[in-house]
């Protein structure tokens, strides 16, 4: 009857996914620990294995547990590929580029290796070649969707972690095809080839490429014209379904869709605007699909076989921290890089559990194999969490040992006022030798532990921290800081800091390195104090200095440059919402004498 709503068992399945959210992402963050726990907690409370198994018993349990948990299965896969959109809103085409060597090298070695000697150990247990092969390549691999989310795709063990798994996210249809020819009676199967899966899909990713740069900034243009968050977020869905089924149509991943669809809008002046809309369902996606994973430990089953199941998770974590950390020692990266990535890596994946159904569907594997590694892998992704702390305890144990014994006497940090100087790069130091001639006090923070030990070891107040970490931030005691400088040049990144920066600490000015004037009007917008836009700058220093060399006179090209600087510090205001005109270099100068 109309008006009426029904209790089915898919409005209860929701209403206790979406209490779930209510509950542990507050309680978690006051407690200051990841909700990706609480999430699979919550899973292993209400789902099938748990509460959901009284239902019969005390039917009241009904409202408040999982009961079909294939009715929500879609939810944590589009939680999967709004993930990794959103990772590629955080990249670039041209930082890919820049990281191909980590990708296609470290990623490469990882898997590889990893996958070998985990066959090598299973086939010692008695397994055929060519199920210990399945199962070793199944649990080389390790998760996206918790990985990412705790190191964050910034720092030395971000960028390492981001190399690995995009290129596992990359291999995971080949190795979906291998096992399909490892299977017997493969010649009968009628699907498709690798070879026609590798043509249809490149052709696929090139019409997505192209048309994306065509069609993306008119769409989004259109949906910004109207000032309507729900159409803006409309138009964002549709790119990110569409790109990820155009790609599993063909037979690759549709998260390979959804990492392009987020290149391709990182790439347009629309991605802040993007990102800050998506992020609420991004985390709900998250959670629902951590709340999956916790649904499917059956408790009794894992007491039953707790011995075999404790050896192989630790076989497993041992294994691949090794494997992880020697191979990022072997590209060059520092031990504290490496224990803290190798640790962070070790347990499998959730694409685990999707290799390891191809693997039983090919009958490499028998069912209970099967099930007692899907158990494996719910496991490993449950102590995910502590084991990054772990890896992150024994880092920093690391790194303070190392700087101990190459420091004799350790850098006193400023108390009290102070500037803060995120990024220590050339522009931060360059800053805080100013700051240092002017004798302010100042800290600065970095993200890579090699810069922090050569400042440390002249004597500079610089410490290790992610600059994108909320705990990192209120280590900085910023409410007595006389200022904060970004000096990053991660124009993303830098935004989301400025408007989390303005929005816990309004009166902190906030002095910030832009890339261009676009940026620049877009950090003002944020909260910036000042944005100064370094290509605007140099740009206009290299035409005066080629007019002049070319012959015009002096005084008219001095002019025209001053004229140039006033366009974009009115496109900057208007585009900003200042109330005046921003300061730039020369304009400041001319406008107080």
């Amino acid at each position: 009857m109309a008006g009426n709503l029904e209790p089915t068992t898919a409005l209860s399945d929701v209403l206790v996914v979406l209490g779930a959210a209510g509950i542990v992402i507050p309680a978690f963050a006051r407690l200051r620990i990841t909700p990706i726990i609480g999430f699979i907690f919550v899973g292993l409370a209400v789902g099938p294995f748990g509460l959901g198994s009284l239902v019969g018993q005390y039917p009241w349990l009904y409202h408040i547990t999982i009961t079909d948990p294939a009715a929500i299965a879609p939810f944590a896969e589009f939680g999967i590929i709004l993930l990794l959109f959103e990772i590629g809103l955080e990249l670039s085409f041209n930082r890919l580029w820049d990281m191909r060597r980590l990708v296609f090298g470290l990623g490469a070695m990882e898997l590889g290796v990893s996958a070998f000697l985990l066959s090598g150990v299973l086939m010692a247990t008695g397994l055929p070649i060519s199920g210990a092969f399945g199962l070793g390549l199944a649990l080389a691999l390790s998760s996206t969707a918790l990985v990412l989310p705790i190191s964050g795709t910034q720092g030395p063990v971000g960028r390492a972690a981001l190399a690995m798994l995009l290129f596992e996210d990359i291999a995971l249809v080949p190795i979906i095809f291998l096992l399909g020819a490892f299977a017997p009676f493969t010649a009968y199967d009628s699907g498709p080839s690798i070879g026609e899966t590798l043509l249809y899909g490149g052709i696929v990713v090139a019409v997505l490429l192209v048309g994306g740069r065509l069609l993306l900034p008119r769409l989004f243009a259109q949906a910004a014209q109207t000032k309507s968050p729900e159409l803006f977020l409309a138009a964002t869905m549709l790119v990110v379904i569409a790109s990820a089924l155009a790609t599993s149509m063909v037979g690759l991943s549709p998260i390979m869709g959804a990492l392009l669809a987020g290149l391709l809008i990182a790439e347009t002046e629309y991605h802040s605007e993007v990102e800050s809309i998506t992020k609420p369902f991004k985390g709900l996606a998250l959670g629902v699909f951590l709340i999956t994973i916790g649904m499917g430990i059956d408790l009794r089953a894992v007491w039953a076989e707790i011995v075999p199941l404790t050896v192989a998770v630790l076989g497993v974590v041992i294994l691949k921290s090794f494997v992880t950390g020697f191979a990022l020692r072997a590209m060059g990266k520092n031990r504290a890089t490496a224990l803290q990535t190798g640790i962070l890596m070790a347990s499998p994946s959730e694409t685990t559990l999707i290799v390891l159904t191809a693997a039983a569907e090919a009958t490499l594997i028998d069912r209970e194999t099967a099930q007692f590694w899907q158990i494996v892998t719910a496991i490993g992704l449950t102590i995910t969490p502590m084991l990054a702390k772990l890896g992150e305890y024994w880092a920093s144990r690391l790194d303070k040992d190392t700087s101990d014994t190459e420091q004799a006497t350790p850098v006193a940090e400023p108390e009290g006022e102070r500037v803060v100087v995120m990024g220590f790069g050339r522009v931060g130091n360059l800053i805080a030798d100013m700051l240092t001639v002017h004798g302010a006090k100042w800290l600065g923070i970095d993200t890579n532990p090699e810069i922090v030990k050569a400042a440390r070891k002249q004597g500079l107040p610089v410490v290790f921290g992610n600059v994108d970490s909320e705990n990192a931030v209120q280590r900085l005691g910023l409410d007595k800081a006389r200022a904060m400088i970004l000096t990053m040049d991660e124009p993303v990144l830098i935004l989301r800091m400025v408007k989390r920066l303005h929005s816990a600490y309004p009166d902190l000015p906030i002095i910030v390195r832009a890339r261009d004037a676009a940026h620049a009007a877009a950090l003002y917008k944020a909260g910036a104090s000042h944005a100064v836009p370094e290509t605007l700058e140099s740009s206009l220093q290299l035409s005066e200095a080629v007019l002049v060399d070319l012959g015009f006179p002096m005084g008219p090209v001095i002019a025209s440059i001053h004229e140039k600087r006033d366009e974009f510090r009115q496109k900057i205001k208007e585009e900003g919402e200042l109330n005046s005109l921003p300061r730039l270099k020369s304009a400041s100068l001319r406008e107080r004498s």
